[in-house]
C-alpha cells in the first residue's frame, strides 16, 4: 500500500519519527539491535506502541487485507457507536410526529439521514437505534394504510396525564396559580471540554487535554421561574466511575437534599416537577406487598385483611393476590412532599424537552467547557461562576419554549388521536376544566 499523495496527520507524522529514530539508534549500536526478536516486537520497538497493538493489526490486515485496517478510524469504522447522545430522542420524537401527522411511513434510514441533514453528529447504528426508539416508548406496527412507527399509546398517555395538570395550573383563571419547582441531577467530569477547534489543515487539530474523563461531580439543583432555589445547590464528588451517574446517587442522599435543602427554600404550595429516578420512586416502608417479602409474610396479610387464599398457592400467586388488594402504593417522597404541603409531578419518560432544568445544565457545562483547565479545584469554581450565567431572565425564556413546546404536543395528541380514536375519550377529554 503506497501512501504517495495521502496527507498525513500529526500522529502518522510522529510515527515516521519513532522509525526514523530506531533505525538511527540501531546503526550506532549495531549490538542493540538483537538477533531472535520477532517481528512483531521489532515493529512495536520502531514505532513505539505495545506490541499486542501490532498483533491487533496485523491479524485484521492478515483476515482483510486494507479494509481490515479501517476499523481504528472513526470516519470510516465498521460498527458504529452504541452511544446515543443525550437530546437526541427529543429530536427524533418529534420527526417521527411530524412524519406521523402527515400519513407517511418511517425508516430507521431515515431518521439517521435526518438527524445528520440537522447538523447532529450521530453516528448510531440502526440496530442501535431500534434498540433506543423501543425504550423512548416508540412503536412499529400496521398503521391506517401500512406499517408505521409511532409512539406507543401508554407514553402518550403519561404525557398527556402530565400536560392536563401542569396547563390546568398555568390556566387557573380566578384561583391563585402555584409556584413550580423543577429539580434535576446532573453530572460534569474533571476533563469536560470542547471537542471542536480551529486548526490549519496541513498542522492537524491538536487539542491540549488529558486522555479519559477524570474524576466526577455529581450536581443537584433546582429552579423556578424567579432562579435557582436559594440554598438547594449540591455538589459532591462521585464516587463511582461508571457510564450512569444515577449510580452514585442513592436514597439517603437525595432524600437528605430534598427535605433539607430543597423544602425548606421553596414557596409554600409548591408542585414540584421531576423525572422517574428509581431514588425518586422509592416506596413508602408499610407499603405491601413487596418481591423480596416470604410466602409466609404475604400468607399473613391476606389472613389479617380476611382475603381467603389456598395452601396450594405459589408465591407468584400469593404476590399477585396481595397486589390485587392491596392499596394503591404510595412514594416516599410524595408522603414527604404532601406533609410540607407540596405536589409532586413527574414528567413523562424520556421527554427532556418538558424538564428546562436540562437546558440549565447545558449552560453551566458549557461554560465550564470554555474554560477548563483540568484540574478539580477550576472545575468547582468554573461551576460556580456556570451558576450564575443562568439569571432569572435566561430561566423565564426556557421556560416559554417549554410552555410552546407543551402547547405543541396538547393539541397534536387531541387533533391526531381524536381523529383517529386510537386512545380512549377520557384520556383525550378536557374534563379538567384544561380543554374547552
Amino acid at each position: 500500500m503506497s501512501f504517495q499523495g495521502i496527507e498525513f496527520t500529526p500522529e502518522m507524522r510522529q510515527l515516521v519519527v519513532n522509525v526514523k529514530l530506531f533505525f538511527d539508534q540501531s546503526k550506532k549500536e549495531p549490538q542493540s539491535f538483537e538477533k531472535g526478536l520477532p517481528a512483531s516486537a521489532l515493529a512495536a520497538s520502531a514505532l513505539g506502541i505495545g506490541e499486542s497493538t501490532v498483533k491487533i493489526i496485523m491479524a485484521a490486515f492478515n483476515k482483510k487485507g486494507v479494509d481490515g485496517l479501517s476499523w481504528g478510524n472513526p470516519e470510516c469504522r465498521g460498527k458504529p457507536s452504541f452511544v446515543i447522545e443525550p437530546g437526541i430522542e427529543s429530536v427524533v420524537r418529534k420527526f417521527i410526529r411530524e412524519r406521523n401527522q402527515n400519513g407517511e411511513q418511517i425508516t430507521l434510514e431515515e431518521i439517521v439521514r435526518h438527524l445528520s441533514d440537522g447538523g447532529v453528529d450521530a453516528k448510531i447504528a440502526i440496530s442501535t437505534l431500534w434498540r433506543a426508539l423501543a425504550r423512548w416508548g416508540f412503536e412499529f406496527d400496521a398503521g391506517t394504510r401500512s406499517a408505521q412507527l409511532k409512539e406507543s399509546d401508554r407514553i402518550i398517555i403519561q404525557r398527556r396525564q402530565y400536560l392536563r395538570k401542569k396547563i390546568a395550573n398555568r390556566k387557573n383563571e380566578g384561583g391563585v396559580k402555584r409556584p413550580e419547582i423543577y429539580l434535576d441531577e446532573s453530572y460534569i467530569n474533571k476533563n469536560h471540554s470542547r471537542d471542536n477547534t480551529w486548526y490549519l489543515r496541513e498542522d492537524g487539530g491538536v487539542i491540549s487535554k488529558p486522555t479519559g474523563k477524570g474524576d466526577r461531580l455529581i450536581i443537584v439543583n433546582a429552579i423556578s421561574e424567579d432562579g435557582w432555589v436559594p440554598d438547594s445547590k449540591l455538589v459532591f464528588k462521585a464516587s463511582l466511575k461508571t457510564d450512569d451517574y444515577h449510580s452514585s446517587m442513592n436514597w439517603n442522599v437525595f432524600k437528605d437534599w430534598f427535605e433539607n435543602k430543597l423544602l425548606p427554600n421553596i414557596p409554600p404550595n409548591s408542585i414540584i416537577h421531576m423525572d422517574n429516578a428509581a431514588y425518586h420512586n422509592v416506596l413508602t416502608e408499610e407499603t405491601f406487598p413487596k418481591t423480596h417479602h416470604s410466602i409466609r409474610r404475604l400468607q399473613e396479610w391476606l389472613d389479617a385483611n380476611k382475603i381467603p387464599w389456598h395452601e396450594d398457592m405459589l408465591k407468584a400467586e400469593l404476590y399477585d393476590l396481595c397486589s390485587r388488594m392491596a392499596p394503591e402504593p404510595e412514594f416516599a417522597l410524595d408522603r414527604i412532599a404532601s406533609k410540607a404541603g407540596h405536589t409532586i409531578l413527574r414528567t413523562p419518560p424520556y421527554h427532556p424537552e418538558l424538564q428546562p432544568i436540562e437546558t440549565c445544565w447545558a449552560v453551566v457545562k458549557g461554560y465550564v467547557a470554555a474554560h477548563n483547565d483540568f484540574t478539580m479545584a477550576t472545575v468547582k469554581a468554573l461551576l460556580e461562576d456556570g451558576f450564575q450565567k443562568v439569571t432569572a431572565h435566561t430561566i423565564k425564556g426556557i421556560l416559554k419554549k417549554v410552555r410552546l413546546q407543551e402547547d405543541e404536543f396538547w393539541e397534536e395528541d387531541r387533533n391526531r388521536f381524536t381523529e383517529h380514536g386510537a386512545l380512549k375519550k377520557a384520556d383525550l377529554s378536557g374534563e379538567t376544566g384544561v380543554e374547552k
